[in-house]
């Protein structure tokens, strides 16, 4: 059976819903099988980043990121050359896209509520332009339930230009309510993958079970838009050499002889403690 299963294309849909709400699903892209998979590559990367200084970021008690060369998913093919993939990628940021990171979020049992937040400050060509600039795609690596912390999304939020906010990230808390009354849960499946603006005010939640949550992150940019600089991506020849031309477009990252372990740089102070 293959990875990747087939789902409707709707290019002008992608485009309206994420201009109106900032974030999109696909679901069943996958199957069971391949996420499978990729849990096993995520917890042998969390636990290779834990063992080393540098190697996963907190993102709040309990919440970690840890940032991965591509070659450390055995599906990192599948998935970045996705057909609902790709043509998210070129309907929002156009046909030259750049993909700029690999990583993924984990949030174990006892991770709280984090601050309202977006994961960079809004650029000029979006709050002046309403131009998006970056997608994060998103894996579920597990079926999502109530309990288990799910992604909140504060719906249309990506066009607020957040020059108010601490650091362009963080809105103050008297504004909360705000983001509270167009907050979505989502409760992805395994198999689905989700889109979304990284400047959609969003959040994660408290994780009151005993599961880990992880998922996967693709990050994506159109061309100048400078994510890259706080990414370190990497691929070796033999991998570099096995991608299908079509992908390697997509790719300008550095071609090595050995991959380097990656000390994250995308630190985010703000989501350190969690929610006061």
């Amino acid at each position: 059976m293959a990875a990747a299963l087939d789902v409707p294309i709707d290019c002008e849909l992608i485009r309206t819903t994420i201009e109106t709400d900032g974030i999109i699903g696909c679901k069943g892209a996958f199957t069971r099988d391949w996420v499978a998979r990729l849990r096993e590559d995520v917890d042998a990367a969390f636990e290779e980043a834990r063992s080393r200084e540098g190697g996963a970021v907190g993102r709040g008690p309990n919440r970690y990121y840890v940032e991965i060369h591509p070659e450390a998913l055995r599906g990192f093919v599948d998935l970045a050359d996705h057909p609902w993939v790709r043509a998210v990628c070129e309907t929002v940021l156009g046909p030259d896209y750049l993909i700029v990171e690999v990583g993924f979020d984990v949030p174990f049992a006892g991770a709280v509520n984090q601050p309202w937040h977006r994961d960079f400050p809004s650029p000029r060509e979006t709050h002046e332009d309403r131009r998006l600039t970056s997608l994060a795609f998103n894996v579920t690596c597990v079926d999502t339930t109530e309990d288990m912390g799910p992604f909140e999304v504060a719906v249309g939020t990506h066009w607020d230009p957040g020059t108010d906010f601490e650091h362009g990230m963080f809105p103050e808390k008297s504004e909360y309510g705000r983001f509270e009354e167009r907050a979505v849960r989502k409760y992805p499946r395994m198999g689905d993958i989700s889109a979304r603006s990284a400047l959609t005010v969003h959040r994660g939640t408290k994780n009151e079970s005993r599961l880990a949550r992880p998922v996967l992150v693709l990050g994506v940019d159109a061309p100048g838009a400078g994510n890259d600089e706080k990414h370190d991506l990497a691929v070796t020849r033999s991998f570099w050499d096995s991608l299908p031309e079509r992908l390697r477009a997509h790719l300008r990252c550095p071609i090595v002889d050995e991959l380097t372990p990656i000390t994250q740089k995308h630190t985010i102070e703000g989501l350190v403690m969690g929610e006061a």
